[in-house]
C-alpha cells in the first residue's frame, strides 16, 4: 500500500461545532491497521452570521487533543483563545502550528458567502497502527465561542485518516509547559519527555502567547544549547521562513478574488527549530516587555522508517507437564 485516504468517522449534530458559546466535543472511533500519516478533520459548516470576521474556522479551536491506541500523539491548546469581545484577527495559532510541521490547514474563500465555512485540518501523526486487534483513536476538541451571532445552523464534521506506507517520521505534539511572565529577562525550563522510541529528537519548540502580539524585548528568546546570544523575534522567523511570506490564511472570505491572505508572521506564535535536539529537558532565556503568560510545546519527532510495530505478545510463559502434574499429587 503506498497512499490511502479513508473516512473514519461523520457527524452532522450541530452539538458538536463551534456556535457563539464554547462548546467540547469528545468523538471515539475505530480505524484500520497500518501507517496512519495524517488525520484530517474536513468541516462543512453554515452559521448565522461570519464565524469569525478575518480568519478561519482554526481560530475556534482553542484544543485539541489525539489518543491513539492509548497514548497521546498530539495535545494542543492555544495561547489565545477567539472571543467575542476580543476575535482572532490574523492567521490562527493552530493553524500557523500545523502550516510549519508538515500539516496543512486550509479553507475554501467565498466572499459572497463568509458564513459558510468548508475545509481541512490535516494533522501529522506517523503511527503505525496493529496489524490485528482494534485501533481506536480519540479525539477531544475544544471549540471557543463564534463571534457575535454566528449561531451554527447545520454543516457536517469528519474524520478521515490518510495512511501511508512511505511515511518517514512519527511527529508527537507534547503537552506545553506554561509559563507566567514578568517584564524582565527570566529563566524557562521547557519539560519534554524522555520515555520515547529510540531516535527520538526535539525538532522544534512552539511559542505562544496569551495575546495576538510577542511581548518580547530585544534578547527575544534564546536556547542555551543553540545560542550564546538572545534572538529577536524577527531573526527566528528568518531562520524558520515566516519572513519569506509565509504565513497565509483565510481572512474571513473577506478578499476579493477569493485568495487566501499573505504575511510575514502571526503575531503571538513563533516556532523555533531546535535541529533536533536530543531529548531531555531545554532551558532558555526569554525576554518579555510586559507581564504574560507563554505557552512552550516541544515537538518530537521519531524516525519510523515504514516498520512494522511489533504486535502484542505475552511475556510469560505457562509450562504444560502432564507427567510433573501427576507427580505433584504424590505422597513424596
Amino acid at each position: 500500500m503506498a497512499v490511502k485516504w479513508t473516512k473514519a468517522y461523520e457527524t452532522s449534530t450541530t452539538g458538536d461545532m463551534p456556535t457563539t458559546s464554547a462548546v467540547n466535543w469528545s468523538q471515539g472511533f475505530t480505524v484500520q491497521a497500518g501507517t496512519l500519516e495524517f488525520l484530517t478533520l474536513r468541516y462543512d459548516l453554515t452559521f448565522g452570521a461570519t464565524p469569525c470576521a478575518t480568519s478561519d474556522v482554526s481560530a475556534l479551536i482553542d484544543s485539541l487533543r489525539i489518543i491513539v491506541n492509548g497514548e497521546v500523539a498530539h495535545d494542543f491548546s492555544a495561547g489565545k483563545s477567539n472571543t467575542q469581545a476580543n476575535p482572532i484577527t490574523s492567521g490562527s495559532q493552530y493553524s500557523y502550528l500545523l502550516n510549519k510541521i508538515g500539516g496543512r490547514v486550509v479553507e475554501v474563500c467565498d466572499e459572497s458567502n463568509p458564513a459558510v465555512r468548508t475545509g481541512f485540518i490535516n494533522i501529522p501523526l506517523g503511527r503505525i497502527l496493529n496489524s490485528s486487534g482494534q485501533n481506536r483513536i480519540e479525539c477531544i476538541v475544544g471549540w471557543a465561542e463564534t463571534d457575535v451571532g454566528a449561531t451554527i445552523t447545520s454543516g457536517k464534521l469528519e474524520w478521515w485518516c490518510r495512511y501511508n506506507s512511505a511515511t518517514q517520521t512519527m511527529t508527537t505534539l507534547v503537552p506545553a509547559t506554561s509559563f507566567s511572565a514578568s517584564a524582565s529577562l527570566e529563566q524557562v525550563i521547557v519539560r519534554c519527555p524522555t520515555n520515547l522510541p529510540a531516535g527520538s529528537t526535539i525538532s522544534a519548540i512552539l511559542v505562544l502567547n496569551d495575546s495576538q502580539a510577542d511581548e518580547l524585548n530585544s534578547q527575544g528568546i534564546r536556547i542555551l544549547s543553540l545560542s550564546d546570544y538572545g534572538v529577536t523575534a524577527d531573526q527566528w522567523r528568518m531562520i524558520n521562513s515566516d519572513l519569506m511570506n509565509g504565513i497565509q490564511w483565510n481572512q474571513g472570505s473577506t478578499i476579493t478574488g477569493d485568495s487566501l491572505s499573505y504575511a510575514q508572521s502571526t503575531k503571538g506564535a513563533l516556532l523555533i527549530p531546535t535541529f533536533n535536539l536530543s531529548l531531555g529537558d531545554v532551558s532558555l532565556m526569554v525576554d518579555s516587555s510586559t507581564a504574560t503568560t507563554r505557552k512552550f510545546f516541544p515537538i518530537i519527532t521519531t524516525p519510523i522508517g515504514g516498520r512494522m510495530k511489533q504486535e502484542q505478545v505475552q511475556t510469560q510463559s505457562v509450562a504444560g507437564n502432564t507427567s510433573k502434574a501427576i507427580l505433584s499429587n504424590d505422597l513424596q
